[in-house]
């Protein structure tokens, strides 16, 4: 059985690890610190055979130089020629296979162009989607358009609802915080706030959310309803679905 374990590390950051039960050897995902997952694999006496990376940003691949120095790991990344030590570069429809399961890439610009997501079918089904969506909310646009960022959230809304999702980062508490303003008529979006301010008082993740989860809470994934299209019409935008959408995120911006 396919078990995925958060390694906090920076500030806010997750790596997440995938392990096998009949196997000693793990494959982390986004690894922005190498320290962190290094102390696990030696507590655990495991062994690391895969890296995945969503994207270039630092925070998610300045722990690769020690990582392959030590294990000389597959490195599987965008084809992003910043990111060094890669040893297969993957976009949009390409299939590899990674402790036992086969992940699809989808490519996920906005955030950065480069972003690039990665989905394994199954039971339960399972999403790396770095820093494109997080839990109640979505990236940044660093790098990319609106447009893209849109189009990258509606493949991952139709994707099985009970898809887990993995972001990279603990920032449910604020996402959920601008999400009772963009949404503010949603219980759901109530109900979540509180239980995720006990999880987090008691220091635990507030991941992995699913894709369900996300369509009932997620205000980027609900530009379409009439409580956040009512909130971000008083915010500037127009009656449609990527007006809204880039209202919202420029909203949340200065929020």
């Amino acid at each position: 059985m396919l078990s995925v374990t958060p390694i906090p590390a920076l500030s806010d950051n997750y790596i997440w690890l995938l392990r096998q039960d009949t196997s000693q050897e793990v494959c982390v995902v986004d690894p922005g610190e190498a320290l962190p997952v290094i102390e696990f694999l030696e507590r655990e006496s495991l062994s690391l055979g895969t890296v995945l990376v969503t994207h270039h940003h630092p925070d998610h691949t300045d722990g690769l130089g020690e990582l392959i120095r030590r294990y000389a790991p597959r490195v599987i990344a965008p084809d992003n020629p910043s990111i060094e030590g890669v040893d297969e570069r993957v976009s949009d429809g390409d299939e590899i296979r990674v402790m036992g399961r086969l992940f699809e890439v989808i490519e996920t610009p906005g955030h950065t162009l480069d972003h690039i997501s990665y989905f394994t079918p199954g039971i339960p089904p399972l999403l790396f989607c770095g820093d494109t969506l997080f839990c109640a909310g979505c990236g940044r646009l660093f790098e990319g358009t609106p447009e893209q960022m849109h189009k990258a959230l509606k493949r991952f809304a139709a994707l099985p609802e009970e898809t887990f999702v993995f972001a990279a980062h603990e920032y449910t508490l604020a996402n959920l915080r601008f999400a009772s303003e963009a949404d503010p008529e949603n219980e759901d979006v109530k109900h979540a706030l509180t239980e995720c301010e006990k999880a987090r008082a008691l220091d635990r993740p507030t991941l992995p959310s699913t894709i369900g989860r996300e369509l009932k809470i997620n205000p980027y994934l609900r530009v379409d309803t009439e409580s956040v299209r009512g909130a971000a019409s008083k915010q500037g935008a127009i009656d449609n679905d990527l007006a809204t959408f880039t209202t919202l995120r420029e909203w949340k911006n200065r929020f």
